[in-house]
């Protein structure tokens, strides 16, 4: 799958399909951010081409943010009705579910969910849910939106200079398989920061309770 979506890609590079494609692999139905940033910086920085590096990243951070936004608004628009629906039922109940809890987790999130925006952004297989419970929540369009693209924009910036630092030394035929190969380093990074935030969480819920 992934290799047909290169081949296409790379023979319809553009602006439009960058954006198009980011949209897409931000929304529910992603597929990997790595075979379409860093495949068009690497052709970006060929000689002769129509593309600029700082336009695919901005072009790439536009098409993740539209992506975002569908996410965000189904949950805003679909998902909170149903997760409500669910509270108040008997099923809801017996799993120790209720409409109060559910306010308790908006509230919650509405309190830190800039900042778990802008690293959800950051984190492999957590950077295309991230926006589903911002929606959930109600959290403000317009901080969503930032933190979206801030952290969209950094993930973008390390795709394209992966693709940069490729287009250096390596062969057109090779890249689809070293953008594979490195991007397991990306991933393993992503995890990496997810365990620290998570330790930092339990860190800071520690001192909470410690403190009272």
């Amino acid at each position: 799958m992934a290799l047909q979506i290169y081949q296409w890609f790379q023979a319809h590079l553009n602006y439009w399909t960058i954006t198009l494609l980011m949209t897409i692999e931000s929304s529910f139905i992603p597929f990997p951010s790595e075979i379409v940033v860093p495949p068009a910086a690497y052709f970006a920085m060929q000689e002769g081409s129509n593309l600029n590096i700082y336009l695919v990243v901005l072009f790439a951070t536009i098409g993740a943010l539209f992506g975002a936004m569908i996410n965000y608004y189904l949950a805003l628009w679909v998902g909170r009705p149903i997760i409500y629906k669910f509270a108040n039922s008997r099923l809801g109940h017996m799993c120790l579910i209720d409409a109060n809890k559910v306010e308790t987790a908006e509230k919650y999130f509405d309190k830190h969910g800039a900042i778990s925006t802008f690293l959800g952004r950051l984190i492999p297989a957590v950077r295309q849910l991230i926006s589903i419970p911002a929606g959930l929540s109600r959290m403000n369009f317009s901080t969503f939106a930032l933190f979206t693209s801030l952290g969209a924009g950094i993930w973008n910036i390390v795709l394209a200079t992966l693709g940069y630092l490729l287009s250096l030394t390596v062969p057109q035929d090779q890249l689809l398989e070293k953008i594979e190969y490195y991007n397991g380093y990306l991933s393993i990074a992503g995890y990496i920061l997810l365990a620290f935030i998570v330790l930092f969480i339990l860190y800071k819920g520690f001192c909470n309770k410690s403190s009272k």
